[in-house]
């Protein structure tokens, strides 16, 4: 007789196979929502991404529509219905011409089904893929070495760098390197196709024009109007001491004339939509901070053609991120994060009235269907890991679509919590606890803190997953402390620049509210955090001994080293006076961890570098004096990882460890290695 196979939620090689939704595209009549769906390789060290066709109906199943070895990445629809995507898969050769390892093809689905054929190729290959409901030019981003002419020079160059074996990078500015990637040689361009051929089936790219020459790192994401008149995109602009300043910019498809539409000293542009007709842009128009003041978001309209701007909704104490205009521009469709959620909301652009569109959950990649009465996204929750949903504009309901994937059942439930702080301020959060748990079998508590510090626990994580705690018996705790969004501009201002102030005893008043609750122990609870929550389990580590354990991941514990060696110091720099730095960084009281702690970094982690977590780790070894052999902290380095574990093996190893920590620090003995460690 088999036995019975465990739950993914139990067994950590299954769960680093389920399936998951990372995005959509919707042809432009509207009759076809395509999603990407993301799944292990068959080694089951790498993630690859499929592309299914998806009812808008919600009536017929979904049908996978790509399946190579090595997957799917950017995607757009033509005007006649054909699918246009990127690939890893290797390219055909054309008569004597053998494609080198660097070319890549830009490959094309017909409407009318059969097999993708390579549309264009070039070496290098393509990013970006913008397309418009009107006409057959494409707007392409490629990635070009700095100073190269063409393509053959680009190429050249490239080939020269393998052969030699060369990838030093010779930079004149800052930043040099963002999240998890070194910036340059290479920096994106955006070229204007059309694409030629009446046979469906048979189509061709005809040759690209430039439309912004060789800008180096100044071009950031791009938008295009339904109606393919008006092209957008974010503009990096260097300033003095190193500060990186955001504008906006809109690009004359004729000339490649750039004309800035959105620029304000001590101000950020950003996010830009472009409405149907090409004459109204909504941008994300953000504050500078300053050390004693939090930055600050609102919705921004530039009208092109009176040249006009002006705020949209400026009194909305929300962050509202622009995701479509109706097909009339009278409403701006944005996400925003809202109390525990990121709902759909839709702006009055006349009034700047906001109305909620949905209720529960967290939207992304939300698309406006061509008549304006629907729009689809993706949704998930802390109880939901994801589904494609239809909302109603016009009643402001929400259908579930049928989708590629279906998940496995919950071993829990969700709870909204809540308390007060010593100063009056109500401070919520998400608790999660394991079925079984009642008064008499009380669960123990797993706190774990979000990263940011500005965001919230709004969204389902595959990468922050808690279920993997909670089948395993622990109830996890996840807080929004001062700083987190979705609660109005004043409760991220609270914890400005007091990161170990407001932040930490809020996150202390919902535990200590939590571990009264009779269905949870107050005698075994464990921390965890990763990045900005890493910073907070330094604090708290430095702060308490309440916990049983501590695991910090990818920690901020030297802020003063920390500002400097990040991605974007410049940025960094605003919030970390003198002041502050020496109020709130943890490595000031190293002298007071008495708590096991594991440490975790990723050598390719550029936000917070793995100097970080070597510093921390050399202080919990200089400061224990005790027998080594009962030193009871771990250090979990990973030399090709970087702010995430990010592939399927190392998120085994990664869960594996925490989960092994947990439970050797609830029963009072060091944590033993594990086997393939």
């Amino acid at each position: 007789m088999s036995e019975t196979p465990k739950s993914p939620w139990q067994d950590l090689e299954t769960y680093v196979t389920i399936p998951r939704l990372v995005g959509l595209t919707l042809s432009h009549d509207g009759s076809t929502l395509i999603a990407a769906v993301q799944g292990p390789d068959a080694e089951k060290t790498a993630y690859t991404t499929s592309l299914w066709a998806v009812d808008p109906a919600g009536e017929r199943r979904a049908v996978r529509r790509t399946r190579s070895v090595k997957g799917e990445a950017a995607s757009a629809f033509l005007r006649d219905g054909s699918l246009v995507f990127t690939s890893k898969r290797d390219v055909p050769a054309v008569g004597e011409d053998k494609p080198k390892d660097s070319t890549n093809a830009l490959w094309c689905l017909p409407s009318d089904g059969g097999e993708a054929y390579v549309l264009a190729r070039r070496d290098g290959g393509y990013g970006s893929i913008l397309t418009n409901a009107d006409d057959d030019n494409v707007v392409l981003g490629v990635l070009m070495f700095d100073g190269a002419a063409d393509d053959e020079a680009d190429a050249a160059k490239r080939e020269q760098r393998s052969k030699r074996k060369v990838s030093a990078i010779l930079h004149d500015g800052y930043p040099v390197r963002y999240w998890d990637h070194d910036l340059g040689p290479e920096h994106p361009r955006l070229r204007l196709a059309p694409v030629e051929g009446d046979v469906v089936g048979d189509l061709t790219l005809g040759g690209p024009r430039d439309l912004t020459g060789d800008v180096g790192a100044a071009l950031g994401d791009a938008a295009l109007s339904r109606g393919g008149q008006t092209l957008v995109a974010e503009w990096k602009r260097s300033a003095a001491h190193g500060v990186t300043v955001s504008e906006v910019v809109r690009i004359d498809l004729a000339t490649g004339e750039r004309t800035v539409i959105a620029a304000e000293d001590g101000v950020e542009f950003g996010s830009p939509v472009v409405s149907d007709d090409g004459r109204l842009v909504a941008v994300v128009r953000s504050l500078d901070s300053t050390p004693t003041k939090a930055v600050d978001s609102k919705l921004w309209l530039v009208d092109l053609a009176t040249g006009e701007s002006r705020f949209v909704a400026e009194g909305w104490d929300r962050w509202g991120h622009p995701v479509a205009f109706s097909p009339d521009a009278s409403t701006l469709y944005v996400v925003a994060d809202e109390d525990g959620a990121a709902p759909v909301f839709a702006v009055d652009v006349a009034t700047g009235g906001v109305r909620r569109l949905t209720e529960e959950g967290a939207h992304h990649n939300v698309l406006r269907s061509p008549d304006g009465s629907t729009l689809y996204a993706l949704r998930s929750s802390y109880s939901n890991p994801g589904d494609i949903v239809a909302i109603d504009v016009d009643t402001a309901t929400t259908r579930v679509l049928r989708s590629p994937v279906a998940y496995p059942e919950l071993p829990g439930r969700v709870e909204r919590v809540e308390t007060t702080a010593a100063d009056g301020t109500r401070v919520p959060g998400w608790l999660i606890v394991p079925d079984g748990t009642t008064d008499e079998a009380p669960a123990p508590l797993t706190l774990w803190v979000h990263g940011g510090p500005l965001g919230s626990w709004n969204a389902w994580s595959w990468r922050w997953c808690p279920w993997l705690l909670v089948a395993r018996g622990q109830a996890v705790l996840l807080p929004d402390p001062a700083l987190s969004t979705g609660y109005g501009l004043d409760y991220i201002q609270r914890g400005w620049g007091r990161w170990g102030a407001e932040p930490f005893t809020d996150i202390m008043a919902l535990t200590d509210a939590v571990e009264a609750r009779p269905d949870i122990r107050d005698d075994a609870s464990v921390m965890m955090g990763g990045s900005f929550g890493g910073y907070m389990a330094n604090w708290i580590a430095t702060h308490t001994d309440r916990f049983k354990g501590i695991v910090s991941h990818a920690s901020l514990w030297n802020l003063t080293a920390f500002g400097p060696s990040t991605d974007a110091a410049w940025y960094w720099s605003r919030e970390l006076s003198p002041e502050m730095l020496e109020a709130n960084s943890p490595h000031r009281f190293a002298g007071d961890i008495v708590t096991p702690m594991l440490v975790i970094h990723g050598d390719l982690d550029y936000r917070v570098p793995i100097s970080e977590g070597l510093a921390l780790w050399w202080s919990l070894n200089e400061k224990f004096d005790g027998d080594p052999a009962e030193f009871p902290h771990r250090f979990l380095y990973f030399p090709d990882e970087n702010h995430w574990i990010l592939t399927p093996q190392h998120a085994v190893v990664w869960y594996e460890t925490v989960l092994g920590f947990a439970d050797a620090v609830r029963e009072g003995r060091l944590l033993e290695r594990p086997a393939i460690l």
